[in-house]
């Protein structure tokens, strides 16, 4: 069958379905959606993750992340880009991700909803991270929020 042909058979097609022809795109981020892709993972989904990416053609965009305990590993959920007129990617990303991760009864994990950053910590380096690093990791903030309080530097010899 030649291209000219097929597009006569589509043509048909549409003629004779057209009242049952989905004329919009599915909506990828809705729960069912993910949660069905969900479902179809190779093992045990631990969390969701929402990840910033981005390239020339899209700008920043939001990759929304399977964490599989067993096997170890990841897997695509789905894209979140910005469309006119619509949430900013991070926000959407947020709200899309929080469905499939409480249907699943796993954390959700967005490291940076609000700002675009590559370069933050994953979940799994997170959860992960040791108690007397996240300790000190408070300590230094609360000694830089204290600082800037007083409008002053922090102590470069404060040891915690």
């Amino acid at each position: 069958m030649g291209l000219h042909e097929a597009e006569r058979v589509v043509h048909a097609r549409y003629e004779a379905l057209d009242d049952r022809v989905q004329r919009t795109p599915p909506d990828l981020l809705d729960l069912p959606s993910l949660a069905a892709r969900a479902a179809a993972l190779p093992g045990r989904v631990a969390a969701v993750e929402a990840i910033w990416d981005g390239d020339t053609v899209h700008d920043w965009f939001v990759d929304l992340v399977a964490v599989l305990d067993s096997p170890d590993g990841e897997s695509h959920l789905a894209t979140v880009y910005h469309h006119p007129g619509g949430s900013p990617p991070g926000v959407a990303a947020a709200k899309a991700g929080r469905a499939p991760a409480g249907y699943l009864g796993v954390p959700f994990h967005f490291a940076s909803p609000d700002v675009p950053d590559d370069q933050v910590p994953r979940w799994r380096t997170v959860r992960r991270l040791p108690e007397d690093v996240l300790g000190c990791a408070e300590l230094v903030s609360d000694e830089v929020d204290t600082a800037v309080t007083r409008n002053r530097k922090p102590d470069k010899g404060t040891v915690h």
